[in-house]
């Protein structure tokens, strides 16, 4: 392996989320901030869309060396059950543990983005399932695991990455959960060498809890007995 490419590649894969989030979050209050928005959604796809071409052009590598392949059934399935797990299991022990410790929950967070039309809550769900995955799990844990020789501190190392880059939106206490998510999809990753599935499993986990959910306790409090 190339180490130079490799070095830039992980700078960008790593470092460039968590400063995209830092500087959305200090200009999320202004006026535009739907445009703010959406242009911190288009600059994590500069960073992916980087960090792809030093794949293709500076390693010479193939997409497959991100656990990429083509989508099949499989994917779909193992994605399903992952997306499964994160819903109706992790989500809701989480959100009792940052209850119980008082860590502040993912209301805050959440009434940012609920502020923001429904398709724009799309377009960053399936941004951030597509870019995060590829540039977390995808690139960053092979190329940590060629640097280091050691699975478990290419994880360990991704995983806080994954973490910070969320603190900024959601505060600590769900970036706490995040890290442990973050163990979570890596360990799956590690195992199924697929990262359409990784990202198949975080566009329907996101969607579940920043989309549907929050439109389902609107119509709620609208009185549309939906799910009444």
């Amino acid at each position: 392996m190339n180490i130079l490419p490799a070095l830039v590649g992980l700078g960008l894969a790593l470092g460039g989320p968590p400063l995209v989030a830092v500087l959305g979050d200090k200009v999320f209050r202004a006026p535009g901030r739907l445009s703010t928005q959406v242009l911190g959604q288009a600059a994590l796809v500069g960073l992916g869309s980087s960090v792809l071409l030093i794949v293709l052009g500076w390693e010479r590598e193939h997409l497959s060396s991100l656990g990429l392949q083509p989508l099949c059934w499989q994917s779909l399935a193992w994605g399903s059950a992952l997306a499964g797990f994160f819903i109706f299991i992790f989500s809701p022990l989480a959100m009792r543990l940052l209850a119980r410790v008082k860590l502040g929950g993912f209301e805050a967070g959440l009434a940012k983005l609920t502020a923001l039309p429904i398709w724009y809550r799309v377009f960053a769900v399936v941004v951030g399932g597509v870019i995060e995955e590829t540039l977390y799990r995808g690139y960053a844990v092979p190329r940590l695991f060629s640097l280091t020789g050691s699975l478990w501190l290419a994880g360990l190392i991704s995983v806080i990455a994954f973490g910070l880059a969320h603190a900024p939106m959601w505060g600590w206490g769900p970036a706490l959960t995040t890290f442990a998510a973050g163990a979570v999809a890596t360990l799956f990753y590690v195992w199924r060498q697929d990262l359409a599935a990784n990202i198949f499993a975080h566009i329907v986990t996101d969607l579940a809890g920043i989309v549907f959910v929050p439109w389902l306790a609107r119509a709620r409090r609208r009185g549309l007995g939906v799910g009444a």
